[in-house]
Parts: C-alpha cells; sequence; structure tokens
C-alpha cells in the first residue's frame, strides 16, 4: 500500500480489482479553483453492471462468511484508517475544502465507525418466542434470527466523504451485504483510499466495488431490482425522488434539515455561545445538522447577541489545511453564490445583517442575520452553509412551536437547565433527536440518527442500519404428538 499521490490517477475499485475506464475524473480544490486534488475515473455502464452482477454472486458468500470473519475484517479496517489517519485527513482537506482540524476529526469518527461494526457484527441476536399462547399452540416455540437482504446500494454525499459512506459499508460488511458505493464525485478519491485498506482487509471478491460515476448512470443503482436495499445521502428532493422510483427494495434516506438550537433564560450562556459557534460555522456550515435557526430568550438576547457575533467574527477564515483555520471554503463556487442570493433576497424581504455576508469566491464568511421572514428560503429551506438566523421568544412552548415550524424533522437542540422544559422538548420537538444542553450537529456513531418528515425515513447508526440491512426470520418448532 502506497501513499496517495495527487499527480496520478488513482484507480477505481470494481469487484476487488482496481480498474480504470475511458472517462477521466479531475477533482478540484474549492479552495484552489484550477489546482486540482487529484485525479480519478468515471465508472462506464459496463463497469456498473460488472459490479452489480459480483454483488449478486458474491451475496451467498457473505451470507456465510462466519461472524468471526466480519469482525475481524471490520477491525482491520478501522486499525488500517487509523494507521493513515493523517494522509486521509489532508484528501479530505484538499478534495472536500474541510478544514484540517475537522478533517482528522472525521478519520478519527471513521475508525470508530468501522470498530463499531465489528462489535455489532458479534450481537446480532434473536429470540426465543412462547407460542403456546392458546390450545391451538401448545407444544410451539418460536425462534427468531436476522439474515442479511442481499446487494446493497449505497450513494454518500460529498459533506463526510469518509464518515457517511464508512455509516453504509460497515453495517453492510456487519450483516453480511455486499455492496456497491456510488462516491461523491466531487471528492470520490478518499473513499477510494479506504477502498485499498477495504480490500487488503481480506473482502471476498465481488463484496464491494466503489465506483464514481454521473447521476444518470447511478440512478440506475435506484432502479436495478438486483439490489435489496438502497441507502442514501443526500439532499430531500433527490432523496424523495429516489425512493418514487426505488421499487420493491427497502430504502434509508437520510436527508436535510434546517436545525433549530433553543436557548433557554436558565442556560449556561458562556457554553451555550461556544458550542452554538461550533454547530452553526464547522465546515462552513455544510452539515446537515449544522445550527441554522438560533432561538433565543429575549431576557438573555442582548448578552447571547453580543457574544455570539463577537465570537463568529473572531473565527478564523482561510486554507483549510491550516490548522488554524475554522471556516474554509464553500464546496464550489456554485453553492457560494447560491447562498448569497439567498441571504440578499432575505436583506431585501428585511433582514437585517448583524456580520457576515460578503462572499469571496468559494468563501462565505459567517453570516449572522436576525429579524429574517419565517418564509425566506434562508430560513424555510436548507442553508447548508455558515449562514444563522437569531430569533427571540418568550416561553418555551413559543420556542418548540418555531423550532416545528419547519417541513425538516432531523435533530434540534436546547440549552436549559430547566428540567420540566428538558422533557417537554422530548415530548414535543418534531424531530428525530433531541440533544439537552447542547446543539442538534451533535452526533456520535452508535446512536440511532435520522429524522421525519423531509428530512429522511429509517436510522443510521451501526446498530440501526443493521436492522434495516436484515430480515427477521422465525422457525417455529412444534414438538410432535403433545396432546
Amino acid at each position: 500500500m502506497t501513499a496517495f499521490d495527487p499527480t496520478r490517477p488513482h484507480p477505481i475499485l470494481l469487484a476487488g480489482r482496481w480498474v480504470e475506464s475511458p472517462h477521466p475524473l479531475v477533482v478540484e480544490d474549492p479552495y484552489r479553483p484550477g489546482e486540482p486534488a487529484g485525479h480519478t475515473w468515471l465508472a462506464t455502464a459496463e463497469q456498473l453492471e460488472e459490479a452489480t452482477r459480483a454483488a449478486v454472486d458474491a451475496a451467498p458468500v457473505m451470507r456465510r462468511l462466519p461472524v468471526y470473519e466480519r469482525a475481524r475484517i471490520l477491525r482491520a479496517v478501522s486499525a488500517g484508517v487509523a494507521a493513515r489517519r493523517e494522509e486521509i485527513a489532508r484528501v479530505i482537506s484538499r478534495e472536500a475544502g474541510k478544514p484540517l482540524r475537522d478533517a482528522l476529526g472525521e478519520v478519527d469518527r471513521a475508525t470508530l465507525t468501522f470498530r463499531l461494526g465489528a462489535e455489532e457484527a458479534e450481537r446480532i441476536e434473536g429470540e426465543v418466542l412462547p407460542l403456546d399462547l392458546n390450545v391451538a399452540s401448545t407444544g410451539r416455540i418460536g425462534i427468531t434470527r436476522r439474515f442479511p437482504v442481499g446487494p446493497v446500494a449505497a450513494i454518500s454525499p460529498f459533506n463526510f466523504p469518509l464518515n457517511l459512506a464508512a455509516h453504509k459499508i460497515a453495517p453492510a460488511i456487519a450483516a453480511g451485504c455486499p455492496v456497491v458505493l456510488k462516491p461523491p464525485t466531487k471528492d470520490p478519491l478518499t473513499m477510494l483510499i479506504v477502498g485499498e485498506i477495504l480490500v487488503d482487509a481480506g473482502l471476498p471478491a465481488g463484496a464491494l466495488s466503489i465506483l464514481p460515476m454521473g447521476r444518470e448512470l447511478g440512478d440506475r443503482l435506484v432502479t436495478d431490482e438486483r439490489f435489496r436495499l438502497l441507502t442514501f445521502t443526500g439532499s430531500p428532493a433527490v432523496g424523495w425522488a429516489m425512493k418514487e422510483r426505488a421499487g420493491k427494495k427497502k430504502i434509508v434516506l437520510e436527508l436535510g434539515g434546517n436545525a433549530g438550537a433553543i436557548v433557554d433564560r436558565t442556560a449556561d450562556l458562556d457554553w451555550a455561545v461556544k458550542r452554538t459557534l461550533v454547530g452553526a460555522f464547522s465546515f462552513s456550515g455544510q452539515v446537515c445538522i449544522s445550527v441554522q435557526r438560533l432561538v433565543i430568550h429575549e431576557e438573555i438576547w442582548d448578552a447571547f447577541v453580543e457574544r455570539f457575533v463577537a465570537g463568529a467574527k473572531a473565527l478564523k477564515v482561510g486554507d483549510p489545511l491550516d490548522p488554524e483555520t475554522v471556516v474554509g471554503p464553500m464546496v464550489d463556487e456554485g453553492q457560494a453564490r447560491r447562498i448569497a442570493t439567498w441571504v440578499d433576497e432575505a436583506v431585501a424581504e428585511g433582514a437585517q445583517v448583524l456580520t457576515g455576508g460578503q462572499r469571496q469566491g468559494t468563501i462565505y464568511p459567517p453570516t449572522v442575520l436576525a429579524n429574517v421572514d419565517r418564509a425566506s428560503r434562508v430560513c424555510a429551506q436548507e442553508a447548508f452553509a455558515p449562514v444563522v438566523l437569531l430569533t427571540p421568544f418568550r416561553d418555551l412552548a413559543e420556542a418548540f412551536a418555531i423550532v416545528n415550524d419547519s417541513s425538516f424533522g432531523l435533530q434540534a437542540g436546547l440549552f436549559t437547565n430547566d428540567l420540566a422544559g428538558a422533557f417537554a422538548a422530548f415530548e414535543e420537538l418534531e424531530v428525530g433527536g433531541v440533544i439537552l444542553n447542547d446543539v442538534p450537529t451533535y452526533r456520535i456513531d452508535n446512536m440511532p440518527y435520522g429524522g421525519v418528515k423531509d428530512s429522511g425515513l429509517g436510522r443510521e447508526g451501526v446498530r440501526y442500519a443493521i436492522e434495516d440491512m436484515t430480515e427477521i426470520r422465525i422457525l417455529v418448532v412444534a414438538k410432535p404428538n403433545v396432546p
């Protein structure tokens, strides 16, 4: 295994083999437009077909792979990723524009995700059910067991090119399912490097393909009935359209949000400011659970806003390879232009810019807005940018109503020392997860993660993904001649 060389095209992974194609792909560096972060290839239709057939052929092999072998492979991958930590982080930083400090954190999380896959593989359990619940079922018991669904089609996004792909591959291997992964074409190099580690760990032939491809070809993953499950992380519009075309296969959708964080009057103000700055501006807000809407009690409004705006102005913006950088570029200039347009629209509708709001190429600075119309695109839709909107509230009931006034429901945060208010939030907030005394951006890789409403369908988190990647089968055992 050699270190990544950005000057040489990296081959793509086709059923355990490294291949090229007639279609070169130049991966751009978002911070250095015109300077490639690396090179690889786009898969052809024939290569996708070969990968699909190989996954079908590998399904019975993976199904019979002993648990100890699945766990061994996943632990080897976890160790392999950890061993190449700095190298992989720099590739993430170059091709995704993610600040190096965050890229290193993503690598660390991926090592955990693969390790959790090993541990969860060792505790996929069934149960024994009493079936003699009436006279006709006397002498019968049931035994349940989980079996892999079969080939998995996986589509991962650009913002966490390693860990969100790991959240598809690790549970699939743990469950005994082969995978064809479509990594993002904006930053596919990270997973191709990790593919080297996966191959070296000893996966059976055909169990994994990593194929960058255009959207039209990738759409075949959605419609091909040979895949028994589709797992997609990305935009709501694309995800829900996929569900309509997916046919009979199971589907897991991890989509977007415009996450709200509530800061109550009883909150620890210093902690709330510190954490919401992280939640709003890490990776330029290109996180589906980024703090987009901050709802602040009117009694602490002035104190909080003063500290928050000062903190936003103090964040270091610039080169993602600089270890001190907190806010790097947007993934491309088109996304920077989009959010600039949305902010300008909000200002035209009466919003007040407290800091930021001036684009420079792919850089959009930390931006804080107040008095934003809730119907404005920057509020009602997923901003996916370093923009946060401040809104006051009088009591928690009003705050919950503000957060729930959204078509999304991924996660929400509440900073409070009011125990009754905390439990009320758990009851009333229409989201997949409530984070108490921290930002909705918080996630660790063993927790169930997913949303309601337009934010998705199903849950990730290794154990919970395994549930979707397996089917329960029951064996009913009858004792003959039981009176």
